[in-house]
């Protein structure tokens, strides 16, 4: 398989997320926006992560899981990609 591509997790991420009604103030408004609610999964090469194991992912790096409220879904994403990268499951780009 394929190295992980950072910025098309980001765009699933937005993708995914840009049907909840904003500003969200926890994790738990987001689920209905989801296309297949705590199911909904994100892919890109070798990397796969369900919903729920990203919010783990977060809550071990300091990512996303205290930063709420979110005005966008971009700012929800570029912080869930970070939080990623920092527990090394995406690669740093640029």
């Amino acid at each position: 398989m394929t190295e992980p591509d950072t910025e098309d997790v980001r765009r699933q991420l937005v993708d995914a997320f840009e049907g909840a009604d904003y500003p969200v103030s926890n994790p738990m408004e987001l689920l209905p926006a989801l296309p297949n609610g705590p199911a909904t999964t994100f892919e890109s090469g070798t990397f796969s992560m369900s919903v729920l194991e990203l919010r783990s992912a977060a809550q071990e790096t300091d990512g996303a899981s205290d930063r709420f409220p979110y005005e966008t879904p971009e700012a929800l994403a570029d912080d869930i990609v970070e939080g990623l990268q920092d527990a090394g499951k995406l690669p740093n780009e640029g």
